[in-house]
Order: structure tokens, then C-alpha cells, then sequence
């Protein structure tokens, strides 16, 4: 679906699986540098957005979400997965509760088979699910922002920003009193320096959530039964995931980052140890990525994330 705000002066469209909204708007480091003081707006209306009405909406997506949500509180933020039964993850839900609506966002394209699971699993319950992309678009704030957001159907608050549902159709107007417009290569760059995953990106077929530090953000190690909880509880309680998420520092003097996908190796090695997930040029620590790694792998090597020397910070514990 293609962003009305392309149309915004030197808005130059993003690709891949961002397709549809600005990767940047002529300055990339400036764009950063406002989103990090609290100024401006990220178009994030590519994203997929579901609504869940009804009576049980909470008691029920509890049964099947990692996260405790039967409390959810109105207005309170949180994430939650949609795990296969051998525990790897299949869907990421950014999702708030409005007192009579749950609201979600997806990442593009991913949310018809998000419904078609949750439409499969409604038996007797009394809810409603929804595609309301064509509906309602998320537009990101920054931490610190003094944007009116009273304009949006639901708002999601966040320690680094707000995420907002705003009216499709009115999306131009609503966003006029923001501030400057961010592409989505400088909020992907924050979102990797704060070591956020990503699905599609930090994830594949066989990620579980340990791996990617999902289960500080997205699990309730305590909650009943949902599907993939055997592994969940396994993992967590006998051993220690078979990967681990790792953030990687480029070495700077290499002008082009490592691709997607492409191979992480222990400097003087052949094997692969592991793969980029997400990589980007920041305005303060220059070329940064994170990348999944075997766990064994030691802590003070230098890697070569697609041929570029690179130290990690740890962000799951070896």
C-alpha cells in the first residue's frame, strides 16, 4: 500500500519489505538526529493493522499469545508472539487495548495470515477480528515529542516513542503538525542500536524467542498454556538457545554495510558462525548491525559480518 506521504519533498521510497512508505527524505543523519531529540515522525503506514472487538477479545488472545494479556490494562502497551508448536516464532503483535478494542500492528504483508490463524482458533469465543489496514495507518513519534496525537483512534506509548492508529484517509492532515518527516532508514537505525528485533529481519524459520531477547519484551515465563510453551519453558529452564542476537560495531573505514543475510565468521575462520539480520549507518556510532550468532562463539572475537571486521556487544548471554 503507497504512502500519500511520498509526495512530501524529497521523499525517496523505500524498498524490500518497507516498500510502500519513505526510506528517507534527503538527509538521513539530520533525520536521525531529530527522531533522537524528540522531533518529527516516522510513516510506518506500510505496517499491517488488526482490531480484535468482543467480550472475550483479552481472555482469548491470552490462550494463544505468549504474553499475559487477560489484565491488559487500557492504554498499556506490550508485544506478543504467535509460536508454532515447536516454539518458533511465526508472528510479532505491537498491540494496546483501548477498553473495547484491541489494536495490533504487523509487519507489511503479514497480517491475512495472522487472521487466518486467529479465525481458526475463535470456536466459541465472542470476538471479532479485523483487517483494518485499508483503515487506519501507524505513524511513529519519538520519545520527548510534543506532537497532538489526539487525533488517532488508539496510541501506543513506549519508552522510546508513541505509536499511533491514525485515520487513513486523513493521514496528510494528521501528520502536518509533527514536525519534520523520517524515513525508515533512520528509525531502523535506532531500532538496531536498541537492539529491538525485527521479524522477518533477526528471525527465520527455526528462531525461537530466546534468541533474540524476545522473552524480556514479548513472553510471560509465567502465564498457562499457549502453543510452543513446552519449548519456551524447555530452553529456559534445562539450557540455553542454540543462537544468540549479538550487536555488532563495523569497522568504519569499509564504505558499504554488510547485506542481509549475508555470513558472519570468526576473524582467521572459514565456518560461518551465523548471519547479518539488520544493518545501518548511525549518526553518532557509524556503521552498526546486529547479526545472529551460535552461542558458543566467543565473546572477544573479532567477526567479519560479510567481510568487515566487527566487535559485539552481548545482548542474549552465551
Amino acid at each position: 500500500m503507497k504512502s500519500p506521504l511520498l509526495a512530501l519533498p524529497g521523499a525517496v521510497p523505500a524498498e524490500g519489505p518497507d516498500e510502500g512508505v519513505a526510506a528517507h527524505y534527503g538527509n538521513i543523519f539530520r533525520e536521525q538526529r531529530e527522531l533522537a531529540a524528540g522531533h518529527g515522525y516516522v510513516d510506518l503506514s506500510h505496517r499491517g493493522v488488526i482490531t480484535v472487538t468482543g467480550p472475550d477479545r483479552l481472555s482469548w488472545l491470552h490462550l494463544l499469545l505468549t504474553q499475559h494479556v487477560s489484565d491488559l490494562r487500557p492504554q498499556q502497551a506490550t508485544e506478543a508472539l504467535v509460536l508454532s508448536p515447536n516454539g518458533h516464532v511465526e508472528h510479532a503483535l505491537y498491540l494496546v487495548d483501548d477498553g473495547a478494542t484491541v489494536w495490533i500492528h504487523v509487519e507489511p504483508g503479514t497480517q491475512q495470515a495472522l487472521i487466518g490463524y486467529l479465525e481458526s482458533m475463535k470456536f466459541w469465543n465472542r470476538v471479532e477480528v479485523a483487517d483494518a489496514t485499508d483503515r487506519y495507518a501507524v505513524v511513529f513519534l519519538p520519545a520527548g515529542s510534543t506532537a497532538d496525537a489526539s487525533g488517532a483512534a488508539a496510541v501506543r506509548e513506549l519508552p522510546w516513542g508513541r505509536d499511533l492508529f491514525l485515520p487513513r484517509e486523513a493521514l496528510p492532515d494528521a501528520v502536518a503538525g509533527f514536525g519534520p518527516a523520517a524515513g525508515v532508514w533512520a528509525y531502523e537505525a535506532l531500532r538496531i542500536e536498541g537492539h529491538r528485533p525485527r521479524l522477518g529481519f533477526e528471525t527465520d524459520h527455526r528462531t525461537i524467542p530466546h534468541e533474540v531477547d524476545w522473552l524480556a519484551t514479548a513472553v510471560h515465563l509465567q502465564k498457562g498454556c499457549y502453543r510452543g510453551q513446552e519449548t519456551v519453558a524447555r530452553v529456559h529452564n534445562l539450557g540455553r538457545p542454540p543462537r544468540r542476537l549479538v550487536f555488532l560495531h563495523l569497522d568504519g573505514t569499509e564504505e558499504k554495510l554488510p547485506a542481509r543475510g549475508a555470513d558472519v565468521r570468526v576473524d582467521g575462520q572459514d565456518r560461518p558462525v551465523g548471519f547479518v539480520t539488520s544493518a545501518a549507518r548511525h549518526h553518532e556510532l557509524g556503521p552498526i548491525a546486529l547479526a545472529l550468532v551460535k552461542r558458543n562463539t566467543p565473546l572477544d572475537a573479532t567477526l567479519l559480518a560479510d567481510g568487515i571486521p566487527a566487535t559485539q556487544d552481548v545482548i542474549v548471554p552465551a
